[in-house]
């Protein structure tokens, strides 16, 4: 199925972002657009999902938006990678499922890093990708969170290439005080934005 795929260079505020988001969805259900996956960065700022727990917000350091999304709190900001991918599932799938769209997501990011000798993985009972640093510690390297109105997905997926991990601090990372999270970066792995962007759309097509 067709995909418009969009680069957005400077970034981008929420509001802003979410705006154009919930237009899309509505086009993309009456027809009137494709589905679409936007490619972008945001101002450092912090989302609470539908499952947020104010105990989960240890500073109010950068902006807080409250988002329709699924899951608890993350950060965005410069250097990381957000993707927000608006399919019609309906049209996808013979019947609309949203655990295998999220799995499809996962899949994608999995492949994506790959590309890069980056092993992502899954975890039982976490969201997100997951990595075992060379100390044997894990950590997050990809964040997802998705809505679905009418069964068209919007919000998506987030990928560590370069932010300042230390603005992670801020929040209890999708809930999960034990683990800690990565970057390209971090991880000794040199890749620019533009690099990983051609990833992710060569990777698409092998999970949808």
């Amino acid at each position: 199925m067709a995909i418009e795929w969009t680069i957005t260079e400077k970034p981008v505020n929420y509001d802003d972002a979410l705006a154009v988001m919930e237009d899309t969805v509505a086009d993309i259900r009456a027809d009137k657009s494709p589905e679409q996956v936007w490619l972008l960065e945001h101002p450092s700022l912090y989302t609470a999902g539908t499952s947020a727990k104010a105990d989960d917000l240890l500073s109010k350091e950068f902006p807080v938006f409250e988002t329709g999304r699924g899951g608890q709190y993350t950060y965005h900001g410069p250097g990381q990678r957000v993707g927000y991918v608006m399919l019609n599932l309906k049209e996808r799938q013979q019947a609309p499922d949203i655990k295998q769209y999220i799995c499809d997501l996962e899949q994608w990011i999995i492949n994506t890093l790959e590309v890069f000798d980056i092993k992502g993985e899954r975890r039982e009972g976490r969201v997100g990708i997951w990595v075992v640093k060379p100390d044997g510690s894990e950590a997050k390297i990809a964040a997802i969170g998705v809505r679905i109105r009418h069964w068209v997905s919007y919000h998506g997926i987030s990928i560590n290439l370069n932010p300042d991990l230390s603005h992670f601090g801020g929040i209890v990372p999708c809930g999960i005080a034990e683990h800690g999270v990565t970057s390209f970066e971090d991880l000794g792995v040199k890749a620019t934005m533009a690099e990983l962007d051609i990833a992710l759309q060569e990777q698409w097509g092998e999970v949808f």
